[in-house]
């Protein structure tokens, strides 16, 4: 036990966060070191945070129907394909790399599976695998080059931007589209759980997440690093169940506005998002290769001089975004019902990258985590809902949604100065 304590404090001293060796004794002095944190620069997604409530609470005075069960399902279930292109986008951001081709790799993988499915009747599961398998081998071949060619990665993710336009239009043909009619594919956006199975996934869920922060918390004392004080610990266990509860509750209510056709329990698509947030949070925030993906992105040449391959993490980061993009592009088909050589075009990419940065994952990198991509979409899910209801014209929706971009990167760039000012 006495090796592996010296060996975390060795790794953390060597990567950087010498910081983290130090301790928080009593809820009182937690509390006092996070308003000083924030004071200091360092809010994390607390400026998206507010601006959620504030959105929610604007849009639920305008127009009464944002607020009903109906909508709120809609928007979380409008959400999903952003979230999970931001969430993929999250770790290149930890790096200080962009992957501006992100969006037709969901589209180009979305196209591999619908053709198998439609030309070659296969079933959904291998069509599934193929997709993600080609999401994989372009994040690889991206981060290939990156890594070992010294390309800089605005420039590769823009090369494959352009030439993914030309797969597709392959794939596909000009003007053409390929519909998933697939039941399983088609029920990943528009189906929803039983309203038994909803509660029994809640549970889990809390048990879950209480059973996790509770182990961490005593393997953190145990080995003498950083830890909040029980209290705290309890405290978010308690808030982030009360929340799963009450969205539990919600989208479980009959929202049909056809008593004849009930529609109640909770869209696929959140339990998805939910595992993909529990998978990048675990690989970013408990595992050896996350603490790395943090050191290179807040200094390379100091992770490599600490022993850190610094080729191998960013491969494999370009990898599984690029193949969690690829699930990305089969959630959006799921919910049009096709694909089409517009597919992961238009806003996709901006709207994904503006929901990361948004949600509080720096362009700077080095600072982010997995569940910034989760507010950050619901913020720009709201506004393009909140909007339609008001039957607000396009142009309007364009310029909110930058203003709350370049609100947010302000943000960013401001509470990095004063980080640096403060020395946090």
């Amino acid at each position: 036990m006495t090796d592996i304590i010296d060996s975390d404090a060795k790794e953390a001293e060597q990567v950087g966060f010498a910081a983290d060796l130090t301790q928080s004794a009593t809820l009182g002095e937690s509390i006092r070191a996070y308003i000083q944190r924030v004071r200091g620069g360092d809010m994390g997604p607390l400026p998206s945070i507010l601006g959620l409530i504030v959105l929610l609470i604007v849009f639920g005075f305008a127009n009464d129907r944002f607020l009903s069960n109906l909508n709120l399902a809609n928007l979380t279930t409008q959400a999903g394909s952003i979230i999970i292109l931001a969430m993929a986008l999250v770790p290149v951001l930890l790096l200080g790399d962009i992957d501006l081709a992100a969006g037709y790799t969901g589209g180009t993988s979305a196209a591999v599976m619908g053709l198998l499915i439609v030309k070659q009747d296969q079933p959904w599961g291998v069509a599934v695998l193929a997709a993600l398998a080609t999401g994989a081998v372009i994040g690889t071949i991206i981060g290939v080059l990156v890594a070992k060619l010294g390309i800089p990665s605005f420039v590769v993710t823009l090369a494959f931007f352009l030439g993914l336009q030309g797969v597709l239009l392959k794939l596909i043909g000009e003007g053409g589209s390929v519909r998933v009619n697939q039941e399983v594919i088609s029920g990943i956006a528009n189906s929803n759980m039983s309203v038994a199975a909803g509660w029994i996934s809640a549970v889990v869920i809390i048990a879950a997440l209480a059973a996790l922060g509770l182990l961490g918390h005593r393997r953190k004392v145990s080995r003498g690093l950083q830890h909040q004080p029980l209290a705290v610990v309890v405290a978010q266990i308690v808030a982030i169940g009360a929340f799963i509860l009450v969205v539990t509750y919600i989208l479980n209510q009959n929202r049909s506005v056809n008593a004849n056709f009930p529609i109640q329990g909770i869209p696929y698509v959140i339990p998805l998002v939910v595992v993909l947030l529990i998978i990048w949070s675990f690989a970013l925030g408990r595992t050896t290769w996350g603490r790395h993906v943090y050191a290179v992105g807040g200094n390379a040449e100091a992770a490599r001089r600490a022993g850190i391959n610094v080729d191998r993490i960013r491969v494999s980061v370009f990898m599984l975004s690029s193949t969690t993009a690829a699930l990305s592009g089969i959630v959006a088909a799921s919910y049009v019902g096709k694909v089409s050589t517009s597919s992961g075009g238009g806003n996709t990419l901006l709207y994904a990258v503006g929901a990361a940065v948004i949600g509080g994952t720096s362009l700077f990198g080095g600072k982010g985590k997995a569940s910034n991509a989760i507010v950050g979409g619901l913020v720009i899910a709201t506004i393009a809902n909140g909007l339609g209801l008001l039957a607000q014209a396009s142009w309007i929706n364009f310029v909110v949604t930058g203003g709350v971009l370049l609100l947010a990167a302000s943000v960013d760039a401001v509470s990095r100065r004063r980080r640096s000012a403060t020395g946090l």
